[in-house]
């Protein structure tokens, strides 16, 4: 749905950015922050400026950002390689360079990606973008109404659930605050995976983040679209695999995760936690 693009770039000299009707320009927005932390341009003022203060305080952030989005790669190139094909991607964010149906489809072209979102305007740039992938959509539906997200009509059409599926939860547990209700959300999804499925989960962590920092970039998570950010412990994700096969090499920080060679420099405070599981 070509009309359905987002447009909302502000335009640094003088000009105005143009707004569609789902968008708060004012509230910053974490898929546009994660926009911006990647190096892209869909974002506004609001979401540069609570992702500079986030920086300011986490000066690895952008950094992460960029680890966080490495594994995802290697995550769905691994799983096309043990041959799944069809993925489904729960809180995809905006769509950048190698999201899933990019690396996926470079495996095999007939990949089926659904991707999954609560936000409007990531769902409307979204199916623009997918307009004429005939393997790939965009739905609106929320992480904590996994049946929503299930029985959703365009994933019925996209994923056979008789066949074995790669489900994607990068980056968006921590938007969940109570550890029972991810618990909840993550038995029911689990539920409807065949045999051979995988699951494939980052999530981000303040054990090497000073309290203070960590409670500070808290509070100004909660000045976002979403509201709240939290952080958990490794042993805190390693529950979420709990009655699955986790691969080698386990939960670590994403950037080790079956990385091609060791992260040049420095070593960097851990950001995200990442692992990959079969059913």
């Amino acid at each position: 749905m070509p009309g359905d693009s987002l447009a909302f770039r502000d335009l640094e000299e003088g000009g105005a950015a143009v707004v569609g009707e789902h968008v708060d320009p004012e509230t910053p927005n974490v898929a546009r922050m994660y926009d911006y932390y990647l190096g892209g341009k869909d974002n506004f003022a609001a979401d540069r400026e609570a992702a500079e203060r986030i920086m300011k305080i986490m000066p690895h952030a952008a950094e992460w950002v960029r680890a966080n989005r490495g594994f995802l790669a290697r995550a769905v190139r691994l799983l096309s390689e043990s041959g799944i094909r069809q993925f489904i991607d729960i809180g995809t964010g905006l769509p950048t360079r190698e999201s899933a149906h990019q690396v996926a489809g470079r495996m095999d072209a007939e990949s089926r990606v659904v991707y999954v979102d609560i936000d409007p305007v990531v769902v409307s740039h979204g199916r623009a973008l997918l307009a004429t992938d005939e393997r790939s959509t965009v739905i609106q539906a929320d992480l904590r109404r996994p049946d929503d997200i299930l029985s959703h009509p365009e994933t019925r059409a996209l994923i056979d659930f008789d066949r074995p599926v790669g489900l994607l939860l990068v980056a968006v547990l921590q938007f969940i605050p109570d550890d029972r209700e991810v618990s909840d959300v993550l038995t029911r999804l689990r539920a409807a995976l065949a045999p051979g499925s995988h699951l494939v989960i980052s999530h981000i962590t303040a054990d090497e983040v000073a309290p203070a920092v960590a409670g500070e970039g808290r509070e100004i998570y909660a000045t976002t679209s979403l509201g709240s950010i939290t952080p958990r412990s490794p042993s805190q994700v390693a529950t979420f695999f709990d009655g699955l096969e986790l691969l080698e090499p386990g939960l670590v920080g994403v950037e080790h995760w079956r990385a091609a060679e060791p992260p040049a420099g420095d070593r960097v405070p851990l950001g995200f936690l990442g692992a990959v599981a079969r059913r």
